[in-house]
Formats: C-alpha cells, sequence, structure tokens
C-alpha cells in the first residue's frame, strides 16, 4: 500500500476495487453475474421470511454487523450475526475457538437460509467450520475474502467474492463497499 499520501492509498484502493474477482462452482464469474447471484439468494431468503447469517472475525465482524443493520433496515431481512460477546465467549469457552462459529450455525441455521462467511485471510478455521456447518444444514453459503486467491474459503460458497490485496485495511474496506451495494442493490429489489 502506498500510505506516502491519500491519494496514492486511494488509488489502490480503486484499484483493488476494480480487480475483486467473483467465482461460483469452480467457474468464474463477472463481478455483476455474481452480484445478481448473490441478490437472488437474497431474495429467496427475504421472500420464504428466512434468515441470513452472518459471520467474520475482528474487523470482518465490524463489517458483518455493519451489514446486518443495511440489510434489516434497508430491506427487511430477518439477519443475525453470530459474534454477539457473551454468547460467542460462551461456546469459545465451552468447544473451542474454532468450534464456536458452527456451534451457533447448527443452533440457528434452517435449510434455505443464506450464510454470509467474511474473512481477510480466508483461512480461518473457526469460519470455515462454520461453513461446513452450513452445508450440512442445506444453507446457501456466500464467502468474501482476500489475501492469496486459492485459500480455502474462496473455493466454498455458492457466490465468492475474492479482494486482490494482502492488506486487512484493504480488503475489510472492499468487503464493506460489496456488501453496502448489495444491500442497497437489494433495498429496491421488490
Amino acid at each position: 500500500m502506498n500510505k506516502t499520501s491519500l491519494a496514492g492509498a486511494a488509488d489502490r484502493f480503486g484499484a483493488v476495487l476494480n480487480q475483486i474477482e467473483a467465482s461460483a462452482g469452480g467457474g468464474c464469474l463477472s463481478r455483476d453475474a455474481a452480484v445478481n447471484a448473490t441478490l437472488d439468494l437474497l431474495t429467496r431468503v427475504r421472500d420464504s421470511q428466512g434468515s441470513v447469517l452472518i459471520i467474520g472475525n475482528g474487523g470482518s465482524a465490524a463489517v458483518a454487523a455493519h451489514i446486518q443493520n443495511d440489510l434489516v433496515n434497508k430491506s427487511g431481512v430477518r439477519t443475525q450475526v453470530l459474534h454477539e460477546p457473551s454468547l460467542m465467549t460462551c461456546m469459545s469457552n465451552d468447544y473451542g475457538y474454532d468450534a464456536a462459529f458452527a456451534r451457533l450455525v447448527n443452533c440457528y441455521a434452517r435449510a434455505g437460509d443464506l450464510l454470509i462467511a467474511i474473512s481477510s485471510s480466508g483461512r480461518s478455521n473457526n469460519i470455515l467450520a462454520a461453513v461446513a456447518a452450513a452445508r450440512s444444514a442445506a444453507c446457501a453459503v456466500v464467502t468474501l475474502s482476500g489475501f492469496t486467491r486459492d485459500n480455502p474459503l474462496s473455493l466454498l460458497g455458492d457466490v465468492n467474492f475474492w479482494s486482490p490485496s494482502d492488506d486487512y485495511g484493504e480488503v475489510e474496506l472492499s468487503h464493506a463497499f460489496l456488501l453496502h451495494y448489495i444491500a442497497d442493490c437489494l433495498a429496491e429489489r421488490p
């Protein structure tokens, strides 16, 4: 990242946004096709009165919480983040941090729901375990990751978004930007 000027940082971030890659089923998708596929999943969940579950660690958890606000407020989608502090520390204490999200997905997810899994590295064991739990519950999955293109998470979703950066700030902001855009588009769908 060019940290010598704000303009340099903005240019670098713009390049990351313009180079986000998307995939589904092992094949590449255009970004617009991936956004539309994600919107189709969200619309189906909204129309069936299902739930969207969102997970992330650290800064990605903050992105998850913010997008929960937008999905609930703008589109009336039943949405829940799974990192409420007392519940997350309970699950982590009793079952280990790597299993905490999976335990919560097992409790909350129902067939037809959607899990949005956010991980900058795409290698967080607790996120990967939660995706496996969502699959076992017959949930759709959308992933957002960064760092290396071949990270494990980037291969696990019905729709996958990968941000080409190894800078946490750029990856987290690109995920926030993308999810904001998707939430705004969903709000315009009947």
